[in-house]
């Protein structure tokens, strides 16, 4: 939370943003000062009242008066120490005010000082103080106009009085500051929430492009180096792997066109998306495939793949095209096996193997994030994953997903 524009008018302990310690010595705000000042104005007046009294007193010695007027003086300017330390304050003037009737409005504010700014066991420790030493100033210092238990219902009243005032203010200054930190811990809650969403996005769109991009570029970096490492093919075979490469390409700016406009948002851009590829468009796939040079066994059990859920058709899709993806870098010139299994209520299967290369070739470079996020995809589908070596040095991916009965 940002600090609040509003500074001067708040006291200094809730001025800051954060929870306060009531032991933390801060500076005193515009406010505090206005406060301070007009406490100290009506301890003086309530001293005033009481040393006029004492003088109306012919009984009353000068130097008792005078030694009264300096007590009062001393007392009220002490009030400028009841933030640093209102206990000893309080408990000083306590004490005091037993014998100098002028010290009671002191006595008063440092009691509700000590109210707002300290917890209950204090403050109770020093109001039951203050409210036993209640009769005994009445009993030594006397007011002739006032009978002794009327000062003491007085006395004790005011000191109830300014004590509940004091505990009702600190509470409220607790609820306020209590709930500006639930602001801030929600408002840092909701951008952490907000960071872990993009995170999540980020990594979605990232898996995405990888399944999407990875079968089209392998593709133009084959039948690329084919014609690099083959100058005098023939002209045919030249002319074939020139249009797969130009497919290839233009697909992958398709594919790219549309992953932008989901980052867009609807709206943004006029193409229509084209439809997501599901388990009955996996025949393409493997024509596709093949129409770049592959050798591709299927063997589909599905009887109705257009059927399938289309988010576990969209996994096994996605499967089998990193998978021939990985293939067609790995083991190039060897026949890969893929095998689609299954169907409602029993869930489904796919596996693609490929044997060990038998001819050398030219290594095409990855980072095995494919297989990576092929296990997260299956993961999320509510499915598993496993892919590994076989026994004959190839290597086998084997995928099994749910698909509800109907």
């Amino acid at each position: 939370m940002t600090r609040t524009e509003y500074r001067w008018l708040l006291p200094s302990a809730m001025a800051d943003p954060g929870l306060p310690d009531d032991r933390i010595r801060t500076r005193r705000t515009v406010r505090d000062w206005a406060v301070d000042i007009t406490a100290f104005l009506i301890a003086a007046g309530i001293g005033m009242l009481a040393l006029g009294t004492i003088e109306a007193d012919d009984t009353t010695a000068d130097i008792v008066v005078f030694v009264d007027s300096v007590v009062g003086a001393v007392a009220c300017c002490a009030l400028w120490l009841r933030r640093r330390w209102p206990v000893g304050l309080a408990v000083a003037l306590t004490v005091v005010s037993v014998v100098e009737p002028v010290a009671a409005g002191a006595l008063l504010v440092a009691l509700f000082s000590l109210a707002v700014h300290r917890p209950f066991k204090p403050v109770a420790i020093v109001g039951a103080l203050a409210l036993a030493l209640v009769p005994v100033q009445p009993l030594l210092r006397p007011d002739p106009a006032t009978s002794f238990l009327a000062s003491v219902l007085f006395g004790v009243l005011l000191i109830l009085l300014v004590i509940s005032w004091g505990m009702a203010v600190r509470s409220r200054r607790q609820l306020v500051v209590t709930l500006r930190e639930r602001a801030r811990r929600a408002e840092a809650e909701a951008e952490l929430r907000a960071e872990q969403a993009q995170r999540l996005a980020r990594e979605a769109i990232a898996r995405e492009m990888h399944d999407v991009l990875a079968h089209r570029l392998t593709l133009l970096s084959v039948h690329a180096g084919a014609l690099e490492f083959r100058p005098d093919a023939p002209a045919a075979e030249v002319g074939r792997a020139a249009g797969v490469i130009r497919d290839s390409a233009h697909e992958a700016l398709q594919d790219l066109r549309e992953i932008i406009g989901v980052l867009r948002g609807p709206g943004d851009t006029d193409e229509a998306h084209r439809p997501q590829p599901t388990l009955a468009t996996l025949g393409a796939l493997v024509a596709e495939s093949r129409l770049a040079g592959m050798k591709v066994a299927v063997d589909n059990r599905v009887a109705e793949p257009q059927d399938a859920p289309a988010a576990t058709g969209r996994t096994v899709y996605r499967i089998a095209q990193e998978a021939l993806t990985n293939a067609r870098k790995h083991a190039p010139g060897t026949e890969v096996s893929l095998t689609v299994a299954g169907g409602p209520g029993e869930g489904l299967t796919v596996e693609v193997v490929n044997p060990a290369p038998t001819e050398p070739f030219e290594r095409v470079p990855g980072s095995g994030q494919g297989l990576i996020g092929l296990t997260e995809r299956a993961t999320l589908a509510g499915g598993e994953l496993e892919h590994g070596p076989t026994k004959d040095g190839g290597f086998a991916v084997r995928a099994r997903l749910p698909w509800p009965a109907a």
